[in-house]
């Protein structure tokens, strides 16, 4: 047995929250695109395929109850709504960076 995989019943609630949240369909995907500067719901969408306005909408507002995302709406008209990631949110990149490098490794 490799000694470094705490046994079951030992596994972090920290890493086990955050697996949830982050691995949660489409929600590592649409946070990457934001960190590429994805800030309008429509400019997510049209990066993720296969993502419903429905989808994206609920994951969003999932980000935002964590504090990973933040939610400004402008005072125009129409309103403007532009999502930002919080220092929380950008602090994610480089665990994505090496799950995407693990995927392209071992896929």
């Amino acid at each position: 047995m490799n000694e470094r995989v705490a046994p079951v019943d030992e596994v972090c609630s920290e890493l086990h929250e955050s697996i949830e949240l982050i691995g949660k369909r489409w929600t590592g995907a649409i946070v990457s695109v934001m960190l590429g500067g994805a800030n309008h719901a429509c400019d997510i969408r049209n990066a993720v395929p296969g993502l419903s306005d429905r989808l994206l909408t609920e994951r969003l507002r999932e980000l935002e109850a964590a504090g990973i995302v933040r939610r400004d709406v402008t005072d125009a008209r129409p309103p403007l709504v532009e999502y930002s990631l919080t220092p929380k949110g950008e602090a994610l990149s480089p665990v994505l960076e090496a799950l995407s490098s693990w995927g392209k490794t071992w896929k």
